[in-house]
């Protein structure tokens, strides 16, 4: 199930995306317009910088913008940044694997199945895009 702060940092972002603003934003606007609590925000928004998708400006015209386009942005980074990892378990995981201690990988059926799920979610997270989100696109 997608957490809260998940949620919380797609809807921040979305919302970014649709100002198609060169000018920072406010993060009291992102909170207000959303419906996000102020100091959760923050929190999220601030691991969103360090992960390199954000950038921030102090001061008066200060706030959060984009450091990469956000057609450029998979939804699979951001997961990847707010959750962990997108498998479903540690042994069939990309970027966080680790081997289950009482299983053998080769024979395990429920490792082949979360494999197939991970690739399915993968396969949708890598081709949509923050941009995605704020647009509407089908695909």
């Amino acid at each position: 199930m997608l957490s809260k702060k998940t949620q919380y940092a797609l809807q921040a972002l979305t919302y970014m995306a649709e100002q198609n603003s060169e000018s920072p934003i406010l993060i009291a606007d992102i909170a207000t317009h959303k419906n996000i609590p102020l100091k959760f925000l923050e929190n999220i928004l601030l691991e969103l910088k360090k992960a390199g998708f954000l950038e921030s400006k102090k001061g008066k015209h200060g706030g959060y913008f984009f450091a990469t386009p956000p057609s450029k942005i998979k939804l699979s980074g951001i997961f990847r940044t707010i959750e962990g990892p997108i498998a479903l378990l540690p042994c069939v995981s990309l970027h966080f694997y680790e081997k289950c201690s009482d299983c053998n990988e080769k024979k395990c059926g429920i490792n082949k199945v979360m494999a197939e799920v991970r690739d399915h979610t993968l396969s949708v997270l890598d081709k949509r895009t923050v941009a995605d989100l704020a647009f509407k696109k089908q695909k």
